[in-house]
């Protein structure tokens, strides 16, 4: 039998046999046990938040166990430019791109560890010029002292993984690449979060400048009724000056409320990949923006499934119990078989030729033990075993991080609704005070300070009524954030199995990196397909998926 084919059978024996024979030490990974709570909350949850008529957000707002999350779940608050923004936002931050990368390097890598299972085949050739003394017999045939000397091998080389520490490794990089994965799930979901909450913010901002213009506008005809009654002497000048200082000290909250509104226009600008110079055309107030009615509230056992920020702990879990195989690997003997098969010759043109015809040089099978290395191995062993450890107390306090997540955001739901009620009484009483105050100040019977401390109240009652509309909007997207945000239904077909663990699919079509922005707005792409895998263009009827739950409930 020709030695090359004999010589690779026996590899592929010893190959098929190691595969076989399963001999891989180490820890199996065992996914952790999630919480056995059925509840988020120790003294329970109420079914619904208490509805305030006759004021903006102030629907009830119903917790739904058995309700699905969309992919785009920011869909619930049925604002069009706000879905424009986040698509633009999702294909062109930098984030999402450093993201992608990533997983594609962490895939790459697990690929070539992967490799290292199968024999390394090279070729190497070399080439010399000899000169031979007369005094001996010359070493060609042809008998000349001057010649060359060409060589051409085959080598083949092969480590067999007889305790299965490649393999090992191929796993461990395998789960850090699904964590990976999972990384890339959270940075789509913590950037469409921040770019909501960033606009429910300067809505809300919007109405509290609105609501600050209205103040001032009423306490300068405060003033002019006051100059007024100076001017035909039934005022005091004292008076007039007392309002002056009063508009004056309103007028001054602004700038900052500006300054703030400025700042958010500049995040929006920052989480869409643009420069402050290109800031979004898209503005946002707290009308154009519906409060979702029914919420869902996965199960503690489904919350931990859908989390990317858990679920990456996890794959954590498994790669560091699969690096604790490796070190035990690595203290046991390693084996390695190798030959080379090729051919010499004096003429490089005959190198390959028939008539010079190729050998089996020499084969050669290794074994290596580590006898003494002052502990090494043993100790990094032992360093494997620590951060396994270390990756499973982590996983725990992310799990208990996203139980707290949970549990905070439905508590500051309810209390949204009843802080809204108790500001919706409060800017009611205080506008029918002002009415009757002014209406008193105009007949005589009240002074300034009595209109001043009247405007005083219903200014603060404004703001804080506006400020307790947008916590209930913002905290119903930490919702969504804190269940996980769908990621699992970002098919078009949606998941059409929820019991099925859901698995994390990387983008098959990620956006390309995007250039520096022009020197001025851009329009929204009309196919915004690509910012997130699977995720169907929002002109199409796809982008509402009507899956249960989806079409009816969450409207």
């Amino acid at each position: 039998m020709n030695p090359l084919h004999a010589f690779g059978r026996s590899i592929t024996n010893l190959a098929v046999c190691a595969g076989l024979a399963g001999c891989t030490v180490g820890p199996d990974f065992v996914r952790p046990d999630p919480p056995r709570d059925k509840t988020y909350l120790a003294s329970g949850q109420t079914a619904e938040t208490v509805a305030i008529r006759d004021v903006l957000g102030g629907d009830a707002q119903r917790f739904v166990s058995d309700l699905d999350i969309p992919a785009q779940w920011w869909q619930v608050y049925r604002s069009q430019p706000l879905d424009n923004l986040i698509q633009r936002s999702l294909i062109a931050n930098p984030d999402i791109q450093a993201a992608i990368q990533a997983l594609k390097a962490a895939q790459y890598t697990a690929r070539a560890q992967r490799a290292a299972l199968f024999p390394v085949v090279s070729l190497s050739g070399s080439g010399t010029q000899n000169t031979q003394s007369n005094v001996l017999s010359p070493t060609p045939a042809s008998g000349a002292n001057v010649f060359g000397l060409f060589t051409g091998m085959l080598n083949i080389t092969y480590m067999l993984d007889l305790w299965g520490g490649t393999r090992r490794s191929a796993e461990s990089l395998e789960a850090q690449a699904e964590a990976q994965c999972f990384v890339l799930e959270a940075a789509y979901l913590t950037l469409a979060s921040n770019v909501v909450v960033a606009a429910i913010t300067e809505a809300s901002l919007r109405g509290q400048i609105a609501n600050i213009e209205r103040s001032i506008e009423i306490q300068r005809e405060t003033l002019g009724l006051l100059q007024r009654r100076l001017a035909i002497g039934q005022g005091a000048l004292a008076d007039v000056a007392v309002q002056q200082a009063a508009l004056a000290q309103n007028e001054a909250t602004l700038p900052p409320l500006r300054n703030q509104l400025s700042q958010q226009r500049n995040l929006l600008a920052q989480l869409t990949g643009q420069t402050t110079a290109n800031l979004p055309s898209e503005t946002f107030n707290l009308e154009s923006l519906v409060l979702p009615q029914n919420l869902p509230v996965s199960l503690p056992s489904r919350m931990v499934e859908q989390r990317p920020d858990v679920r990456s702990a996890e794959a954590n879990v498994h790669a560091a119990a699969a690096n604790v195989g490796v070190a035990t690997a690595n203290m046991l003997p390693q084996i390695t078989l190798g030959m080379s098969y090729g051919s010499t010759s004096t003429d490089l043109a005959m190198l390959f030729s028939p008539l010079v015809g190729a050998s089996f040089v020499g084969g050669v099978a290794s074994a290596t033990q580590t006898v003494l290395d002052g502990g090494a191995l043993s100790s990094r062993r032992r360093a494997a075993v620590a951060l396994w450890e270390e990756s499973k107390a982590q996983y725990r306090s992310t799990v208990l991080t996203a139980f707290r997540n949970v549990a905070d955001t439905l508590r500051s739901l309810e209390n949204d609704a009843v802080t809204l009620k108790a500001a919706a009484d409060a800017e009611r009483a205080a506008r029918l005070s002002l009415d009757i105050v002014r209406r008193r100040v105009a007949s005589g019977d009240a002074g300034v300070l009595d209109a001043l401390n009247a405007e005083a109240v219903w200014r603060t009652a404004q703001i804080a009524l506006v400020q307790a509309q947008a916590a209930r909007y913002a905290d119903t997207a930490a919702l969504f954030q804190a269940l996980g945000g769908g990621w699992w239904n970002r098919d078009a077909a949606g998941n059409l199995n929820p019991a099925q663990r859901p698995v994390c699919r990387p983008p098959t079509n990620p956006p390309k990196p995007q250039p520096w922005p022009e020197s001025r707005p851009r329009a929204a792409p009309a196919d915004t397909s690509a910012a997130m895998p699977g995720s169907p263009p929002l002109s199409e009827p796809a982008a509402r998926p009507s899956r249960a739950g989806w079409g009816s409930r969450f409207d």
